[in-house]
């Protein structure tokens, strides 16, 4: 048996678990690209502990489960240009879009917002097409 689909249901399950915490426990919408930017921009000073706990446990996370065992390290699947590009149109795109995936797409699209739903439907497309050009141009993805 193929366990690939339960670690992707236990993932799920702690993501919708975290923004149903965060929005219980804070009454805002959980959105990574909303946190990260609220600590980069200054906006976000008045719960900056809050903003920096939540960062650095989305990022050292994933590295202390593979490091106790569970899981497997991730390789990369492109080179350095092609992930810093990736990442400043991610970056672009939540920022035009007013936030990010797992803001619209987790939150939004469970609380059934109009906004949230037709965000993700925008991000899913332009991945697509982002793929089909990528291989239009012979990058290996």
């Amino acid at each position: 048996m193929n366990p690939d689909w339960i670690a992707g249901l236990i993932g799920g399950l702690m993501i919708g678990t975290a923004a149903a915490l965060f929005l219980l426990g804070n009454g805002r919408i959980m959105g990574a690209s909303g946190l990260l930017g609220g600590l980069i921009d200054g906006s976000g000073r008045t719960n900056l502990a809050e903003r920096a706990a939540f960062i650095i446990a989305l990022i050292a996370l994933p590295g202390l489960l593979v490091a106790a065992g569970v899981g497997q390290r991730s390789q990369p699947v492109a080179g350095t240009a092609v992930l810093v590009l990736g990442g400043l149109l991610v970056g672009f795109g939540t920022r035009l879009g007013n936030g990010c995936t797992s803001g619209h797409g987790v939150c939004g699209i469970s609380r059934l917002s109009r906004r949230g739903i037709v965000a993700t439907l925008v991000y899913l497309l332009a991945g697509g097409v982002g793929v089909i050009i990528a291989r239009a141009l012979g990058w290996t993805i």
